[in-house]
């Protein structure tokens, strides 16, 4: 797919499939879905590449984030680490944590069936990501006591 046109003609063929009668795209070529009431999952076809980029918000992390979260999302992002060859962005504002996933439009448009297959598995990886940002959160909240029992003294 090298057009907008071809995009707009793969899309129908996923609405046909999926039934998400919300997945038309905008003038840019910009759809966003929210899935199981969980994720907003955006695609937006990239006309120069004829790629289309996929990226789910996860969630927002708290800006007292430990750096372990952020070296783990890192490591993800950079080395491809349990990812499924996807990468994580952070969005500065905001804290949202963002997985992002290029398709091939040309093989997408020959399989929409394995695209629609392709996006489910990347939702499960996102359940899975999130419980593990969810644990670290959580582990990093219980393992450090009050400053009251670490025996430090706080000077004025």
């Amino acid at each position: 797919m090298q057009t907008m046109d071809g995009y707009k003609a793969f899309l129908a063929e996923v609405r046909a499939l999926t039934g998400l009668k919300a997945m038309s795209p905008d003038e840019d070529g910009l759809v966003t879905v929210c899935v199981d009431d969980k994720y907003n999952v955006s695609l937006q076809f990239v006309e120069a590449t004829g790629s289309v980029l996929c990226f789910v918000e996860l969630c927002r992390l708290p800006k007292d984030s430990p750096k372990s979260l952020y070296r783990d999302l890192l490591a993800g992002g950079l080395f491809g680490r349990e990812t499924a060859g996807g990468y994580f962005t952070l969005e500065s504002e905001t804290e949202t944590v963002i997985y992002n996933y290029f398709f091939d439009g040309d093989a997408a448009a020959k399989a929409p069936e394995e695209f629609i297959s392709a996006l489910e598995k990347i939702l499960q990886l996102c359940d899975i990501w999130t419980d593990r940002i969810n644990g670290e959160l959580a582990d990093a909240a219980g393992a450090q006591p009050p400053l009251h029992q670490t025996g430090m003294i706080i000077f004025p």
